[in-house]
């Protein structure tokens, strides 16, 4: 049984990581672009463009969250995910009350946690990395000790 686990691990991190991604990204245009209800808080409109910290934080949910998506870039754009996350946290829903169910900041809590654990992990199985670091940059043919890539 646990060999089957570990074998579906890469594959299972990847749906993550595609989810949370998607999840993000979709926050993040919500609030810049007004649809799927708009930002939270506007009646279903948009952050006005230049706000901080909201204009901001949405363009760094949509732009990491499709990175995270799309598996491109994924530890870079996780770690600026998870600590515009954290920022949220700690800025926004701590000074209301400790405790993330008292101040609503269970979203920003689990993304952050989230988005930190793909900078450890990585892009997993779909990724669009696995394909971009297996190429070299001249001929398109797989790097020295590196297995072709299936097409």
């Amino acid at each position: 049984m646990t060999a089957r686990l570990n074998s579906a691990q890469p594959y299972v991190l990847g749906l993550f990581r595609i989810v949370i991604g998607l999840l993000f990204a979709v926050h993040g245009a919500a609030s810049l672009f007004g649809v799927l209800g708009g930002a939270a808080g506007t009646n279903g409109g948009t952050i006005p463009s230049g706000t901080w910290p909201g204009w901001y934080a949405a363009v760094i949910q949509l732009a990491a969250g499709a990175l995270v998506l799309l598996g491109l870039g994924t530890r870079g754009a996780a770690l600026i995910a998870s600590g515009s996350m954290a920022y949220a946290y700690f800025d926004v829903h701590q000074r209301v009350a400790l405790w993330p169910i008292q101040n609503g900041g269970e979203l920003s809590a689990l993304f952050c946690w989230a988005f930190l654990m793909l900078v450890f992990t990585g892009s997993g199985a779909f990724g669009l990395d696995r394909l971009v670091g297996r190429r070299t940059a001249g001929n398109g043919r797989p790097a020295t000790g590196q297995a072709p890539i299936a097409a």
